[in-house]
């Protein structure tokens, strides 16, 4: 199966300040429970392939024995130093899943957080294979907001975005109906046994976060839209969603989920 996707290292050198204040974290229950599906031990190795800012490096850093957390962009792993480097159980690593290798040693658990959509994804589950325990997985992490009232504001911030982004080729193709989802890609690999777990939660959020979101999108990220566009797109953010806030606040139900993916 062929994967178009183009390497971009630096793609997110200036989203990377916006993302931990604007991305939603993942829930810390759906980090226990995959730890407890997987039965996690304190000896364990885990990967953070594409770790960006640190979220599931640190999430899991107390469960295991050693977390090795690897991104292609230094402003990423600056951050994701500067914020988790007090474990002294996490290494940061500059490089990308071009760089895997044995060298690295094993892992129990290899984790990506809305990575794995820019890598090579067949050549990159085959190269795991040979770096994964027998007994070991790959976590897929994602998290998205649910259509319920709560979220009724979201659709209008999402074509905002949208149209902002229009030019942006790479987020065109991940939207035009050809994109093969990554279970296809699992499916056909040694990790090939698959399931699906979900934590859904209510939670408050700031209009000003949500700029930081928007930000945080390496498609309308600000080096991409530039100075003005990335003033104006702000400015848009505030004026459709300020009205909408209590206080500059609004709730938003977000969903974070983890495929799961095993040899059989």
């Amino acid at each position: 199966m062929a994967d178009a996707t183009v390497f971009q290292p630096h793609r997110f050198r200036t989203a990377a300040r916006h993302y931990l204040a604007g991305r939603p974290p993942y829930a810390p229950r759906l980090i226990r429970l995959v730890a407890e599906l997987l039965g996690l031990r304190g000896k364990d190795r885990l990967l953070d392939l594409g770790c960006g800012p640190g979220l599931l490096a640190g999430a899991f850093a107390p469960l295991v024995g050693e977390v090795v957390a690897i991104d292609p962009e230094p402003e990423m792993l600056r951050i994701a130093e500067a914020t988790y480097g007090g474990a002294a159980n996490i290494r940061f690593v500059r490089g990308s899943s071009f760089d895997l290798s044995p060298a690295l040693g094993a892992f129990r658990l290899v984790t990506m957080g809305r990575s794995f959509h820019w890598m090579d994804r067949a050549a990159t589950l085959h190269l795991l294979d040979g770096m994964i325990a027998p007994d070991g997985a790959v976590a897929l992490f994602n998290s998205h907001l649910c259509e319920v009232p709560d979220n009724a504001w979201y659709a209008r911030y999402r074509e905002l975005l949208r149209r902002y982004a229009e030019s942006d080729t790479a987020h065109a193709r991940h939207h035009d109906g050809t994109w093969v989802r990554h279970e296809a890609f699992l499916l056909d690999s040694a990790f090939c046994q698959v399931d699906e777990v979900s934590v859904i939660e209510r939670r408050q959020v700031t209009v000003e976060q949500l700029v930081d979101r928007a930000f945080s999108r390496s498609s309308t990220a600000p080096d991409r839209l530039g100075e003005a566009v990335s003033a104006t797109m702000a400015a848009d953010i505030e004026a459709l969603l300020r009205p909408l806030a209590i206080g500059g606040v609004l709730t938003e139900v977000v969903a974070s989920s983890a495929v799961l993916a095993k040899r059989p």
